[in-house]
């Protein structure tokens, strides 16, 4: 046993491999790929026969899918034992053993490849696709016309001379910047100059340079990474010696030292490591987010000779995305070329782990590395409501064309009916009587048609706060801000993983209020991932009686080789029967049983690791590492029942039998993988027989089981399965078969046939592992029992409760989905499950018809939808392939949405995505998809929202997902408080941004009514910019990121609050059109009231001007104030401080000798009739929305209402009656 250092990890599926991928057209690629192959070498040969002959290993490296390990048979060479020696293997036919070795058997010729097949291998990789990359030799690898980047990396998007022109066109993007900008143009005419220019480019100028300080600030960050890390050393090879150099010199061809817990600077092909067999464990979480230790390997060709000595050249596939493959070949001295893998590259950001060192050459350095040519984020989505805003925005638009044109009608009107009068009106006075010698001079004068153009577009430059160009760079704060609150939220903290809730997409935070399809994934969403082995069938018998079996302390402790006696660190409990069957049994049964724990603990690609035990001083615990809950879980529990996995090796295993170690050789293992649905491995004995080891999915496995033998085990181990299957069990199937020499033999020289093609080597090891995999003996199945989250079932009611329909899409089967559906409540004993299991096309249709058919039947039966009976839809996965490749999605659709609950078993991940559209496509309602896993991606992509699960499945969920979190039940806080809240806030944010603009054009237009339409405002210039930067714009953005309408418990103890989201009561057009007709009313109050007041003063334009502007900023923060429902020192700073600081700000102005308004509000400050008409303006402007206020809180209140005043009238605790009635009609 070896506890310094852990045994490599068996190696990956061949279905699985990605060599294929590298770009030529036709190959078949698949949708994921697992960890490269360990090495499967059993013990290194020596230095001399390793330089000799080409071991299997070798030629068996690049293939992560199937591995066997051979001892050096040639002449003079000692085999390491007898037991393990595979010409030691005997094998057994009819009874009868043979007393010599098998000849060939495990041994590979490397002659028997003729030199046309190496060379038509060879030519798969065509020269004009590949990259020559010269061992030791980085002169020449890079010379012209090669062009090779160097290892620096960018990831910064501006440079100091392009950040002004790229930042400024990607901002331009945005087409209500176009829309200011064409403005800021149309003002700089001398003859349609409403602004100066200063004024007039203020405000873009400030919203572009508030979002180009973000940018920049984000950009310097990136630089500052990226220095750092081009300035990281390594260990470069260099004149015989390994010398430190920068990361950002290292060059395609240099050869590379990296020791243990260092990051690799760049992609370099493995040469040599200090494991003896070329092992090299890394950890790619940089990579793909998953922490397991992955297994790479060198080739035996490379490892005897030293890096200073070692010439040769690689032949590789160009720079490309794909991480899980590499295509290429390696010459050592002019010897004939070997194929590289996957498992013999390393990729730049990986750190290596468990190995003492590692030596590489660099193939792919700087921008053409794998991780930087993989560095994107999560697809950009745009939320409902900034969509739905763009109609508003189109409606003001209109508005904005329509009082432009009353404004250029009008004044053309007015330039006839005085057009006698025009050469000596002041403000036109077209005549210039300054030069006597030309009596008919004019100024600028064009004409009448002229002059009625430019009054168009003057007044489209003075109302053009119309549109609210601030509200966009409002909204970007507000959704920051509601992003920290729930990144802070500890109810939404996992304890388990300490891991905070992730906001990685900022722009769809108010999506999260309207959500009315949840789609979930299953295993490790609802449930924990965390398997725990419950019962086993062996031979046809049920083994379930773990409860007589003791307590949790059931477990086979193993004394390890230093006396230290080791127990596992998971206790499994166990059937007292079986136990005694497996140690003193005898007969059939006994040995099926033994058979089948060998299966569990050898069929796997778990390692085994020796740890402390932190509850026992002094104690060691043998923990099982990999990839896979469900291995784990299996070899605890053949762990538990005496078949202890003790030892793994690339070549070899140690099982530990009821105390007898005993070794089996590893000669080949097919990995899982997604089309067969089930792995193998090929074990060599210590009674030198050959077994082929094989567990899967049921539905994989009972199409290889021969069922003509025991045909009487075959149906009962289906019941057991039946049965575990409907208490929610996870199951497998186990089977096995000896192996004869012939079969061996012939499936040894098919693998290396597969193993080494360079282009289809995936589906040649597929269709190897499918020929060994068959007339299979059944040993029996397991049933491993995989529990759900803390709070799911009472997450599901609560979201259940608020109207949101939740949809569970899985790869389990039908009986297992079912019973966790009950498990979590999903499912209820009322409901009537509408079950599509179709096998044809013509039974898919008639299951859908049959299902409209009841479904109309429930519907018809009752019109009260408190009365109706609830429906749950069950659908597998083959009929959705049938349903999807027709045209009967519409017939779906409506069976779907007429049910409580649609459950899919046995769905692909491109069905899951499939399923999302479905509704996409055919409603308006937001959807929502939550997983954990790599099939979850397209999921979580498709939907409106997605959210990954940080579980035991890698991050890939999580890089693609919008929001990350640990625990399903997290969802209830993220939609039913922080959603409403985000809506509820965005959506009175942005109808009171077009409120308060559209308040202030409307007074100016009542003033050009007033002035003969000459565009001419009291308002200065100045106040007019500031109106929407200074005067309102912090007020409404500290409401939207503080205000609550509703307390935390009081939304989660009323999960029916959640409908106003849904139905879009907080943002529809009805009450875009009723704060229109508020902002009419308001603006009326502000204009005529002063007005009225001073018509026949002597008052000037500016004093007046002054009093307008405090009026309309005085009314609109009353009116924001009037709709806070939760008052903080904040929110009181902000409004009060707005007020204040426009008031400030009028006198600063006004304050300015070269301003026209100079002194005007001090003097118009100092009378009574100034805070007259103040207060007056705010009483009057403000009594229709104060009627309509009361009168709806009154005698229309809505459920928010409601649920608001109980808040405020008793303690929440003290609630009689909490089951309130809340009205699901909407009101928008």
């Amino acid at each position: 046993m070896r506890p310094e250092q852990p045994s490599p990890t068996p190696p990956l599926p061949p279905s699985q491999q990605t060599e294929e991928a590298a770009g030529a057209p036709g190959m078949d690629v698949p949708t994921r790929l697992p960890d490269p192959v360990p090495s499967p070498i059993l013990r290194p040969a020596s230095a001399n026969s390793m330089r000799r002959t080409r071991s299997l290993r070798s030629l068996m490296a690049d293939s992560p899918s199937v591995t066997f390990a051979t001892n050096n048979l040639r002449s003079g060479s000692k085999a390491e034992s007898t037991a393990s020696s595979l010409e030691s293997f005997r094998f057994h036919r009819d009874g009868s053993a043979s007393g010599t070795p098998a000849s060939g058997l495990g041994r590979v010729s490397t002659s028997r490849r003729s030199a046309s097949e190496r060379a038509g291998s060879q030519r798969d990789l065509r020269d004009e696709d590949a990259r020559f990359v010269y061992i030791n030799d980085a002169e020449r690898t890079n010379a012209p016309p090669a062009g090779l980047p160097d290892n620096s990396i960018h990831t910064t998007k501006y440079t100091v001379l392009t950040f002004l022109p790229r930042n400024l066109y990607e901002q331009f993007h945005r087409v209500a910047y176009l829309y200011f900008l064409v403005l800021v143009a149309l003002n700089m005419v001398p003859q349609l100059g409403v602004l100066s220019p200063a004024a007039a480019v203020l405000p873009l100028a400030f919203v572009l340079g508030v979002t180009a300080v973000k940018d920049a600030y984000e950009d310097w960050r990136r630089h500052r990474s990226d220095k750092n890390e081009n300035n990281r050393t390594a260990s470069v090879l260099v004149g015989g010696v390994f010398v430190p150099k920068c990361w950002k010199e290292v060059q395609v061809g240099e050869v590379l030292r990296v020791v243990a817990n260092e990051t690799l600077p760049c992609d370099m092909v493995l040469l040599s490591t200090s494991d003896p067999t070329g092992v090299a464990y890394v950890q790619t979480i940089n990579l793909d987010g998953e922490s397991n230790l992955k297994t790479r390997y060198a080739k035996q060709e490379t490892m005897p000779t030293p890096a200073e000595a070692l010439a040769g050249v690689i032949k590789c596939e160009r720079p490309n995305r794909n991480i899980y493959g590499f295509l290429a070949t390696v010459d050592i001295d002019g010897r004939r070329a070997v194929s590289l893998g996957p498992s013999n590259i390393v990729l730049r950001g990986c750190e290596l782990k468990n190995t003492a060192w590692a030596v590489g050459v660099a193939v792919y350095t700087g921008r053409d590395t794998k991780v930087m040519l993989n560095s994107s984020g999560a697809p950009s989505k745009r939320s409902r409501l900034e969509t739905h805003m763009n109609r508003e925005t189109i409606m003001l638009a209109v508005v904005l064309f329509l009082l432009c044109t009353i404004v250029s009608l009008l004044a053309g009107i007015w330039l006839g009916d005085h057009g006698d009068e025009l050469g000596v009106i002041p403000f036109f006075r077209k005549r210039d009587f300054s030069d006597k010698d030309k009596p008919n001079a004019t100024y600028n004068w064009y004409g009448a048609g002229a002059e009625v153009a430019f009054s168009f577009m003057k007044s489209v430059i003075q109302f053009q706060v119309m549109i609210p160009i601030a509200l966009y760079i409002s909204m970007e704060i507000v959704r920051v801000g509601q992003a920290f609150f729930m990144v802070q939220d500890k109810h939404m903290f996992d304890d388990k993983r300490q891991a905070k809730f992730q906001c990685r997409a900022l722009n769809i935070n108010e999506d999260l209020g309207q959500i009315k399809y949840v789609f979930s994934d299953k295993t490790g969403t609802l449930t924990e991932n965390r398997m725990e082995f419950r019962c086993a069938s062996v031979h046809g018998a049920d083994f379930s009686d773990t409860a007589a079996g003791g307590g949790d302390d059931d477990g086979h402790s193993v004394t390890g080789e230093d006396g230290v006696v080791l127990r596992p660190k998971t206790a499994v409990k166990t059937d007292p029967k079986l136990v005694a069957l497996l140690k003193d049994g005898a007969g059939a049964t006994a040995d099926r049983a033994r058979d089948f724990f060998l299966t569990l603990a050898t069929c796997n690609t778990i390692v085994p690791m020796i740890v402390a035990d932190e509850a026992a001083a002094g104690a060691r615990l043998l923990e099982y590492q990999g990839e896979s809950p469900d291995e784990q879980a299996l070899v605890y529990a053949a762990a538990a029942y005496g078949y202890t996995l003790v030892e793994r090796t690339s070549g070899h295993i140690t099982v530990d039998v009821f105390g007898s170690r005993q070794r089996y050789d590893v000669l080949g293992l097919h990995e899982f993988d997604s089309d067969r649905k089930r792995m193998s491995v090929i074990i060599g004995c210590p009674d030198k027989s050959v077994k082929l080891f094989v567990k899967g999915a049921d539905s994989s496995m009972f199409g290889v089981i021969d069922k003509t033998v025991n045909s009487d085990v075959v149906q009962a181990t289906e019941k057991h399965l039946h049965s575990y299957s409907s208490l929610g069990l996870r199951t497998l199937v186990i089977g096995m078969r000896e192996l004869s020499q012939e079969e061996f033999q012939e499936w040894q020289m098919a693998y290396e046939k597969a193993s080494t093609a360079l282009l289809g080597r995936g589906n040649q090891l597929r269709n190897v592992a499918a020929n060994i995999e068959t007339n299979l003996r059944l040993l029996g199945a397991t049933g491993i029992d995989d529990k759900l989250q803390d709070g799911v079932p009472e997450a599901i009611e609560k979201l259940r409760e608020a109207g949101i329909k939740v949809w569970v899409l899985t790869g389990d089967k039908q009986e297992t989905a079912i019973s966790i559906g009950y498990s979590c409540k999903l499912l209820t004993r009322d409901m009537t499950q509408i079950v599509i299991n179709s096998r044809s096309r013509d039974s898919c249709r008639k299951s859908l018809e049959d299902a409209i058919a009841m479904v109309n039947k429930y519907q018809s039966f009752s019109t009260d939808p408190q009365l109706r009976v609830p429906l749950a839809l069950i659908i597998d996965g083959n009929s959705l392939v049938y349903i999807f490749d027709t045209d009967w999605e519409e017939k779906l659709f409506e069976i779907a949405i007429a049910c409580d609950v649609v459950l899919c078993c046995r769905v692909a991940p491109l069905q899951k995505a499939g399923i999302v559209d479905l509704i996409k496509k055919r409603t308006s309602d937001m959807t929502l998809a939550i997983g954990d896993g790599a099939n979850d991606v397209s999921m979580i992509q498709m939907a409106d929202v997605g959210i990954g699960i940080s579980g035991q499945e890698g991050r890939q969920a999580v890089m693609a997902s919008d929001f990350a979190m640990g625990q399903f039940r997290f969802l209830v806080p993220l939609l039913l408080v922080h959603g409403h809240w985000n809506y509820q806030r965005m959506a009175y944010m942005i109808l009171y941004n077009f409120y308060r603009n559209a308040t202030f054009v409307f007074v100016l237009f009542w003033y050009v009514l007033y002035t003969g339409f000459t565009l001419t405002t009291a308002i200065t210039e100045w106040s007019s910019v500031l109106y929407s930067v200074i005067y309102t714009a912090v007020p409404t953005i500290v409401v939207a990121i503080l205000d609550k309408d509703l307390s935390r418990r009081t939304l989660l103890k009323y999960p029916q609050l959640y409908g106003p989201g849904q139905r879009e009561e907080n943002y529809n057009l009805r009450l875009f059109i009723f704060i229109m007709i508020d902002s009419v009313w308001q603006s009326l109050a502000c204009f005529f009231i002063p007005y009225l007041a001073y018509r026949k003063s002597i008052i000037d334009g500016s004093s007046l001007g002054d009093l307008w502007t405090l009026s309309v900023v005085i009314l609109v923060n009353i009116h924001l104030a009037m709709d806070v429902i939760r008052w903080n020192w904040i929110t009181h700073a902000a409004i009060w401080g707005s007020i204040a600081a426009t008031w400030i700000c009028v006198m600063i102005i006004d304050s300015i000798p070269t301003m026209p308004g100079f002194w005007a509000i001090y003097k118009v400050m100092g009378t009574g009739l100034f805070w007259a008409l103040l207060l007056a303006v705010t009483v009057v402007g403000m009594i229709p929305h104060f009627a309509a206020k009361a009168f709806s809180e009154y005698f229309i209140p809505s459920d928010i209402q409601i649920a608001r005043e109980m808040e405020k009238l008793q303690d929440f605790h003290d609630v009689t009656h909490p089951e309130v009635q809340m009205s699901t009609v909407s009101r928008a």
